[in-house]
């Protein structure tokens, strides 16, 4: 590497910390006395939905090759960081330089063949293959030396909970049905749908937000494992129905006009509705 390359790495590498200072320090003027009430009203649990709506952004931009929008959205995805950090600095957890030097340590760790270990010993990794499984088995010493799970010794503790919840709820049914802890077949599920939904109402009625949260999720996880049941990959499924709703509804802005949809009594839209679903149906 020639004087002029490690000069410009410094450089940049002095503007990225500076550009990152700057960030941090933004981030804590908008959580701090006198800042942002939306930001300061946020907590762990509330900026979670925000957090996969970015990433999943992050993918569509990579799957439409948008580099100028991937930069933006890696930009909102960093934000998330930024305020858990902050948010966690402010209770006494940690802050940004323990995140960082964590991951530091950590991809030090486990890259010993390039960064080789203080015992002098020399890993050799000639080939990707090669670089994963020393990846994975320090994954697993780490694992070994942490704190017992949190449910010690159950056979669910192989179900990650990193997953999208919708295929852990699967996972996890699938894991109780091994020990016959599942309803026999399909139909014991449209009643424990019913069922569920029942119990959302009344919790809607007593307007507890909370309870309807949790009762909702009761009702998702049914809905879960009645696909399962179904041999029906949920994900798929909901992204199907996303898609068609998109068709329809834009096939209604279509048959709107010029007047567009605002302002139309619920009747007009359900008629509009009716007609692109129709016409759908004739195409199929």
């Amino acid at each position: 590497m020639d004087e002029v390359t490690k000069t410009d790495g410094t450089q940049l590498r002095r503007e990225t910390a500076a550009s990152l200072q700057e960030s941090a320090e933004i981030m804590a003027r908008l959580r701090g006395p006198g800042g942002c009430p939306w930001d300061r009203e946020q907590t762990f649990d509330s900026i979670k939905r925000h957090t996969l709506e970015e990433t999943y952004e992050v993918f569509d931009a990579i799957e439409r090759r948008a580099w100028p929008d991937l930069k933006d959205e890696l930009g909102d995805l960093l934000l998330q960081v930024l305020f858990y950090a902050q948010m966690a600095q402010e209770a006494g957890y940690f802050d940004l330089k323990d995140v960082a030097d964590n991951l530091n340590a950590k991809l030090i760790r486990r890259h010993p063949h390039i960064f080789p270990p203080n015992d002098g010993g020399v890993v050799v990794a000639a080939d990707s293959a090669a670089v994963l499984r020393n990846w994975e088995q320090i994954k697993m010493e780490e694992k070994k030396a942490k704190p017992a799970a949190e449910v010690p010794g159950s056979m669910l503790g192989d179900v990650p909970r990193t997953m999208p919840a919708t295929l852990e709820a699967g996972k996890l049914g699938s894991k109780a049905a091994k020990v016959g802890f599942d309803w026999p077949d399909a139909s014991g599920l449209f009643e424990k749908l019913d069922e569920e939904i029942g119990e959302l109402q009344v919790e809607v009625a007593r307007g507890t937000a909370a309870s309807v949260e949790e009762e909702f999720g009761d009702l998702l996880f049914t809905a879960m494992n009645l696909a399962r049941h179904l041999k029906v990959d949920a994900e798929s499924a909901l992204r199907y129905s996303n898609a068609k709703f998109r068709r329809r509804f834009a096939a209604m802005e279509s048959k709107a006009g010029a007047s567009g949809l605002d302002g139309r009594s619920p009747d007009d839209l359900e008629a509009l509705w009716a007609r692109a679903k129709a016409e759908e149906g004739k195409q199929d």
